[in-house]
C-alpha cells in the first residue's frame, strides 16, 4: 500500500467506523432488547460471559463461535476498564462486536481487491478504495453489523480465509476456516473453495500443458467451446487429471491443510448425525434449485451498476441469435426445475417481518404462474453473472459454480443473507469497474440501507396476539 493510498484508506476506514456507530446508537437507543434470532443469541453469550460453557439452548443451530469471540473480546476490556453491573455483555455490547468485525471486513476487501486486481496498475487507487468502502456498505451484510447475529463474523473469517489462501498461507487459511464454521457450518463450503482454487490451478497448467503439445490454437488454451463436445471434453479431462496419482500428489502437498479441516467436519457430521446442532426441524435440507435462480436475480440487482451496460446487452442479444438451441434448451431446463423442485419453507410464509415474505406474497404468490413467466429472467441473470467471469480460468469458474451450486440449492428457506458470502466472492472476482460505475453502486448501497435501516426504526407494528414492537428486516 503507497503512502498516500494509505492515508486515504486510513480516513476513510475512520470515517465509515464514526458514521457506523452513530447508526449504531441510534438502531440500540430504539431496540434495546434482544429482537428476532437475538433472544436467543444474547442469553447463550451471556452464558458464556459468566463462564457457563456447558449450558446450551437447544433453539440454536450454529456453533458457538459468536460467542466464543465475544467473550474473548469483552473480558479482557472488562478487565482493564474495571466494568462491573448490566454493562457487561449486554445486548448492546455484544451487538458492538459486529462493529468491530466490519472494520476487518473493510481491511479485508481491500486486500482481496489489491490481490485479485494487482495487475491493474493504471488509476487503480481510488477504484480499489472505493470497491472496498462499497462491499463492505453490501446492504444486507450493513445491516447485520447492528444486530448480534452471526453473519458479520462468518464473513469475516471467510473473507480472511480466501485471503490467506491467495497469499499461499494454507495452513493459516485451513485454521481460519475452521473458526469460519464454528460460526456457521455451511462455510465449510468456502473452505472446500479454496482448496478447489489450488485443485483448478494445477488443472489449468495440465489442461495448457495438453493442449500445447497438441498444438490446438483455435481457442485459447484455458477455454472451451459452449457446445456438448466442449463439455464433453472438460469431464474425460477431469476424470483422468483426478484418477492420476502424480496429480492428485501434487495436490495434496499444497491442499492438506483443508483436507484436514474437511475430515475433522466429517467427523462431526457422523458424531451429530447431521450439520445442524439444536432445532433441526426447521433447516431440513432439499433440492431447492430455484435457490440458484433467487441468487442469479439478487447479483444482478445488487450489481446492476457495474455489471449492465449496452455492450453486454447487445453480446446476450448476439448469444441468443447464435445459440438460440443452447438457451431453449437451458429455459426448458429452468421450467423444469421450478416445476419440481420449488420449496416453500414455512418461515416464508408466516414470518412477515422479513423483506422475502413480501416478495413472495407479492410477486410470485400473485398468480400460480408467475414462477414460470419469471424464467427468462432468471436465464438473462444467469447469463449475465457468467459472463462476468469470462477472464476466469475454466476450472477456477467451475469450482466457483459448483461452491455456489453447494450453498444453495440445499437451502429450502429464502434467505437473503446466505447470499452474503457468494455474492461477495462474485463481486470481488468481476474486473475493477470504473470510477463512475462504483460510485453509483455506492450510491445505490446507501440509498438502500438508509431505507432499510428507517423502516426498522419507524415503521413499527404489533402483531394482533403480542404486545411487543416487530419491526421490518432483512
Amino acid at each position: 500500500m503507497e503512502t498516500f493510498e494509505g492515508y486515504i484508506f486510513t480516513a476513510l476506514c475512520s470515517t465509515n467506523f464514526l458514521v457506523s456507530c452513530l447508526l449504531f446508537s441510534r438502531v440500540t437507543r430504539e431496540q434495546r432488547e434482544p429482537y428476532m434470532d437475538e433472544i436467543f443469541h444474547v442469553p447463550q453469550a451471556q452464558k458464556y460471559c459468566h463462564g457457563k460453557f456447558n449450558e446450551w439452548n437447544p433453539m440454536i443451530t450454529t456453533l458457538p463461535g459468536l460467542y466464543l469471540v465475544s467473550v474473548g473480546v469483552i473480558k479482557p476490556v472488562v478487565w482493564l476498564a474495571d466494568l462491573t453491573g448490566q454493562v457487561v455483555c449486554s445486548t448492546a455490547m455484544l451487538r458492538f462486536i459486529n462493529l468491530l468485525f466490519n472494520c476487518g471486513i473493510l481491511y479485508l476487501l481491500y486486500l482481496l481487491i489489491c490481490k485479485l486486481h494487482s495487475r491493474e496498475k493504471t488509476r487503480t487507487t481510488s477504484r480499489r478504495v472505493l470497491s472496498a468502502l462499497s462491499l463492505s456498505t453490501f446492504p444486507v451484510l450493513y445491516f447485520f453489523n447492528f444486530l448480534y447475529y452471526t453473519d458479520a463474523g462468518s464473513t469475516f473469517f471467510t473473507l480472511f480465509t480466501y485471503l490467506m489462501t491467495l497469499y499461499g498461507c494454507h495452513k493459516a487459511s485451513a485454521f481460519l476456516g475452521f473458526c469460519s464454521i464454528l460460526f456457521r457450518q455451511t462455510n465449510i463450503i468456502w473452505v472446500a473453495f479454496c482448496a478447489g482454487t489450488l485443485v483448478a490451478a494445477k488443472m489449468d497448467e495440465a489442461w495448457r500443458v495438453e493442449h500445447t503439445k497438441k498444438k490446438d490454437e483455435k481457442s485459447p488454451p484455458s477455454q472451451v467451446p459452449l457446445s456438448f463436445g466442449g463439455a464433453k471434453k472438460v469431464m474425460m479431462f477431469t476424470l483422468e487429471f483426478l484418477t492420476s496419482p502424480a496429480h492428485v500428489k501434487s495436490v495434496l502437498l499444497v491442499a492438506w491443510p483443508y483436507a484436514v479441516v474437511a475430515m475433522g467436519f466429517l467427523g462431526f457430521v457422523v458424531f451429530n448425525d447431521g450439520i445442524v446442532v439444536g432445532d433441526r426441524t426447521s433447516h431440513e435440507a432439499c433440492f431447492n434449485f430455484p435457490q440458484l435462480f433467487y441468487f442469479f436475480s439478487f447479483a444482478l440487482f445488487f450489481s446492476l451498476p457495474v455489471s449492465l451496460c449496452y455492450h453486454r446487452a447487445l453480446r446476450f442479444l448476439q448469444a441468443l441469435k447464435k445459440q438460440p438451441l443452447f438457451f431453449l434448451l437451458v429455459t426448458g431446463v429452468s421450467l423444469l426445475l421450478v416445476w419440481k423442485f420449488t420449496s416453500v419453507h414455512k418461515y416464508l410464509l408466516a414470518d412477515n417481518r422479513h423483506f422475502p415474505f413480501y416478495v413472495w406474497k407479492r410477486l410470485f404468490q400473485r398468480h400460480e404462474l408467475v414462477r414460470f413467466l419469471v424464467v427468462p429472467v432468471y436465464v438473462f441473470a444467469g447469463w449475465n453473472f457468467l459472463d462476468s467471469f469470462k477472464s476466469r480460468s475454466l476450472f477456477w469458474s467451475l469450482a466457483f459454480l459448483a461452491c455456489l451450486l453447494a450453498a444453495t440449492v440445499p437451502q429450502k428457506l429464502l434467505e437473503f443473507r446466505y447470499f452474503i458470502v457468494p455474492y461477495l466472492m462474485y463481486r470481488l472476482h468481476m474486473p475493477l469497474p470504473s470510477l463512475p460505475r462504483l460510485i453509483v453502486e455506492f450510491v445505490l448501497y446507501t440509498a438502500v440501507n438508509a431505507a432499510t435501516l428507517y423502516i426498522f426504526i419507524s415503521k413499527t407494528f404489533h402483531w394482533p396476539d403480542s404486545t411487543a414492537t416487530q419491526r421490518f428486516m432483512w
